[in-house]
């Protein structure tokens, strides 16, 4: 098998997988938007298969390789993993239910975010990751390059160029499935969806290699045992403490790497899921396994000596005449490979963003706010920034890992690089236990121990494995620094005779333990500290109280005014259509209307978790506090809903429970008795205002008819005094009619004609009768008109009217120089919400429940040129229509929207009313 026809193989499997990918996003986002959950992407079968990201490269190549070296010890590997999902009740499930309560996108994000939301910590974790998971990503593409070079034996290949050109395309695969929005969950469907089918290609793939080598080379399963033991090497004899520090390795890796944790806690769906995967996935490891040795004794009995153990997956149909099975092989490899590539590089993506980038842009523009050149409250696209920023940070993570390959030389056995990763890794664990378990852990502990264990693994494993004089001189690996003996990377404190693996894990561990608990115990935890402590360790106990009772990050001091501010921030990370449904959800929650609650600790804390799932704990907390004046929580505060025995717990909730119950209701008494002074006012406003609107024309009818009753006017006069009467009976005319309209209106006696149109029809239509207000004005609008497009039954005119006026209230009342108006159509399931958003300054907080009411009118009535009863027909016109007309804040300028049935029924009308 030539170049010619692997090359185009591998592009074309890689195509079908972009296709996957597509179809999947595409069918989600089809689920999303007809109100529907995706849930065969997200059922137990997807999610455990996506588990398998587990199995590299390492393991379909590497597996085999590290048999055919050291016999079974390659079963540790698999070993630790089983036995962490087989107890997935004691710590998997305390994983994943502490990841969906606090949104977390990543394993930085749940440390920094259980340590007092530490940005500090996160960073550390960040950092740590991207350096333990380069090795891994260069053993990816070392597997490619070592894949494409078996076939090319007699065929010039450049394997450093190759791996280039390898990282170049997993980088644009992950940046365009991997980065495609910011979702609030961080979960990619069409990413695992891929993933999941990549995990069924490299099983079937090693089974069936194994299959025939156990059955095609070999005469049976007795005949490969048979040849098993003639092989059997001195190097295979199972050496009990390695065994034991290899599974424990493994158990640790399986939990701690970034893409392991990316598919076992934030691609988690279902809690649920969880307990299938405990015995599914353990059975795809064996799988996996089982013909692992039988292929390693084939390939030292039928393959030359000298052959790269690494590739007898390969080797063995390809020299043996097996073309096909060698491609199924090969295509296997690329899975493997692919999607750990892939999905690692989302991991540490989502963490640089969320702990690097976006931290450093915020510091940058609290400073530029200081010196006062931009707002302090200033937001610009932040989805933007992120997205941007985790495209960046793939390319950076897929260069590091080819720079890694290119410098090392790719010269190391697979199965060792991959161990180098698991034990950077490994140095997350001290703090994540402590995590989980040990409320006294502190910040200070955790930032102390990870960083102390890092460099511990950096001296004594990592940099020495790109050999000598490379990083560390050969002169430092045999004498130590400044001929300090007992400082040798591989001899530490003069302990020799250990195996550098464990060496290392052994010595950073220990390291950092100890580093760990000397830190948490000096030092005392912050209030936040203590609060996330409370939710970490005890999670399920929370789990069971209501949400308002769960401990928060927030003081009791409230700030109406900055509700508008958080919603523009809000927009600008969730998207509109999220954000605007998170307040307005928190506002009915209050007993409000509209889309701005109260600014309570409680919706703080709602709105923090919401906005973690998109940038992280740190992050999101950072934003608010910026907004919010960073009123966090205080000793007082932690202490009133914070306790140190169930008993207060609960008696705590339940109080605070009842005081904030009876604090909405005197807050809904209060807006009822507002509302009604309000409506005393305006009835006594409305009799004023009705009488004086009705007394300006027909006084003007009697003054100029008592003027055509002078025998002295001429007849130039007594046209011109004929057409101001007749103008006048028009405009009080005009006036009953909208007066008897919405009487109609509001007794719901309204006839409905109700026929067939376009939306895209009805909006020109509105935009052509509302140019006539003031038609001097330069007016620019903006449309999509392909998603206008959409069948509507309901009755055109009233929806039209109701067009117009919105469109003639812009028109009339924009304060922009530059006058602009979007219309953004939105489709939701049966629902059709139009938008109407201008440039211009906006309504005033004050005024915005005023706009809908009978005569209301924010400037003067000559300006207006109506009696400001045009919102109030409006909004009993939607209702009439089955739908509604809202004022949206947080848009940059007055917004309405208007949301309304596909298809009216009458009768749902007349219910909705």
């Amino acid at each position: 098998m030539t170049l010619n026809i692997l090359i185009p193989a591998a592009l074309g499997y890689v195509v079908f997988l972009f296709l996957i990918a597509s179809l999947a996003e595409r069918r989600a986002e089809a689920l999303r938007a007809a109100g529907r959950a995706p849930r065969f992407l997200r059922s137990p079968v997807i999610y455990t298969l996506s588990l398998s990201v587990y199995c590299t490269a390492w393991t379909f190549y590497g597996a085999v390789g590290y048999a055919a070296r050291s016999g079974l010890e390659y079963v540790t590997i698999y070993l630790g993993p089983t036995l962490v999902f087989v107890g997935w009740w004691w710590l998997l499930r305390k994983l994943v239910r502490i990841g969906k309560a606090q949104r977390v996108t990543s394993i930085a994000d749940l440390i920094s975010s259980r340590y007092g939301k530490s940005n500090a910590v996160g960073v550390i974790v960040t950092l740590l990751a991207l350096v333990a998971t380069t090795p891994y990503i260069a053993l990816q593409l070392q597997s490619i390059a070592l894949s494409f070079g078996a076939f090319a034996a007699d065929q010039p290949l450049a394997p450093k160029q190759l791996a280039l050109w390898v990282a170049a395309g997993l980088a644009l695969f992950t940046i365009l499935f991997g980065t495609r929005n910011l979702d609030a969950n961080e979960q990619h469907h069409g990413v695992v969806t891929a993933i999941a089918f990549e995990a069924v290609v490299k099983l079937v793939a090693l089974i069936a290699v194994g299959a025939w080598v156990v059955w095609g080379l070999a005469d049976g399963p007795a005949d490969i045992m048979a040849r098993i033991s003639e092989v059997e090497l001195p190097e295979w004899e199972i050496q009990p403490g390695r065994w034991m520090g290899l599974t424990f390795l493994a158990g640790v890796a399986v939990v701690t790497l970034p893409r392991m944790f990316q598919v076992l806690v934030v691609e988690n769906a279902d809690e649920t899921h969880l307990a299938i995967a405990s015995w599914a996935f353990p059975l795809y490891l064996l799988a996996i396994s089982l013909f692992v040795l039988p292929i390693a004794a084939a390939g030292l009995t039928f393959l030359p000596e000298g052959m790269n153990p690494d590739l007898f997956v390969l080797s063995l149909p390809h020299s043996l005449g097996q073309p096909g099975l060698a491609m199924l092989a090969f295509l296997g490899g690329l899975s493997a490979a692919t999607s750990m590539v892939i999905i690692a590089a989302i991991a540490l993506a989502t963490m640089m963003s969320n702990h690097i980038v976006v931290p450093l842009w915020l510091a940058s523009r609290r400073r530029a706010a200081g010196r006062g050149a931009i707002p302090s409250r200033d937001a610009s696209d932040m989805r933007g920034l992120v997205l941007n920023a985790r495209r960046l940070s793939i390319g950076v993570i897929l260069g590091l890992g080819y720079l890694y390959f290119a410098v090392s030389g790719g010269s190391r056995a697979l199965a060792a690089i991959g161990l180098i990763s698991f034990a950077g890794m490994a140095q997350v664990l001290p703090a994540l236990v402590g995590a989980l378990y040990w409320r006294g852990a502190s910040r200070i502990g955790a930032a102390l121990g990870t960083s102390v264990g890092t460099l511990a693994w950096l001296y004594t494993l990592f940099l020495p494995s790109f050999g000598p004089d490379v990083i560390l001189s050969a002169a430092l690996m045999n004498e130590g620094p400044f001929g300090l003996s007992w400082l040798r990377p591989h001899a530490l404190f003069g302990v020799e005779g250990l195996d550098p693996l464990l060496h290392a894990l052994f010595w950073s561990l220990l390291m950092n333990v100890a580093a760990f608990l000397a830190g948490s115990l000096v030092s005392f935890p912050s209030p936040v500290e203590r609060v996330q402590s409370a939710q970490f360790v005890n999670v399920y106990d929370l789990a069971a109280s209501d949400e308002s009772t769960v401990a928060r990050g927030w003081s009791h001091d409230a700030a109406e005014n900055e509700a508008e501010d958080l919603l523009a921030m809000s927009q600008r990370i969730l998207g509109a259509d999220v954000a605007l449904a998170f307040f307005a959800a928190a506002a009915r929650g209050q007993g409000k209307g509209g889309f701005l609650p109260d600014p309570t600790p409680d919706f703080l804390n709602r709105l923090e978790r919401e906005l973690a799932g998109s940038v992280g704990a740190a992050t999101a907390h950072a934003m608010i506090a910026q907004i919010v004046g960073g009123r966090l929580v205080t000793v007082d505060d932690l202490m009133a809903v914070a306790s140190e025995t169930a008993q207060i717990m609960e008696h705590s909730a339940q109080l605070e429970a009842k005081s904030e119950e009876l604090a909405r209701t005197a807050r809904q008494l209060s807006e009822a008795n507002e509302m009604l002074q309000r409506l005393s006012v305006q009835k006594d406003s409305f009799l004023s205002q009705i009488s004086h609107e009705m007394r300006t024309p027909m006084t003007s009818i009697r003054a100029f008819s008592e003027i055509l009753m002078d025998d002295e006017v001429t007849q130039d006069e007594t046209l011109r005094y004929a057409r101001i009467i007749h103008d006048e009976s028009i405009r009080l005319t005009r006036l009953l009619d909208d007066l008897l309209d919405l009487s109609v209106l509001e007794n719901g006696q309204v006839n409905l004609d109700i026929e067939d149109a376009n939306l895209h029809e009805l909006i020109d239509r509105a935009l052509m009768a509302s140019n006539s207000v003031q038609p001097q004005r330069d007016f620019v609008i903006r449309r999509q008109v392909a998603d206008e497009d959409i069948a509507l039954r309901t009755d055109i005119g009233r929806l039209t009217q109701v067009f117009i006026n919105i469109l003639s209230n812009a028109r009339k009342y924009c304060d922009s120089a530059q006058p602009e108006l979007r219309i953004v159509v939105r489709k939701r399931a049966a629902q059709v919400a139009v938008d109407f958003i201008d440039n211009g300054s906006g309504i005033p907080k004050q005024s915005q429940v005023l706009i809908f009411e009978k005569f209301a009118r924010l400037t003067d009535t000559h300006k207006a040129g109506g009696a400001g009863l045009g919102l109030a027909i409006c909004r009993e016109i939607m209702l009439n229509l089955g739908g509604d007309i809202a004022y949206v804040p947080g848009q940059g300028g007055t917004a309405f929207r208007v949301t309304f049935p596909l298809v009216l029924k009458p009768r749902a009308a007349r219910a909705a009313r």
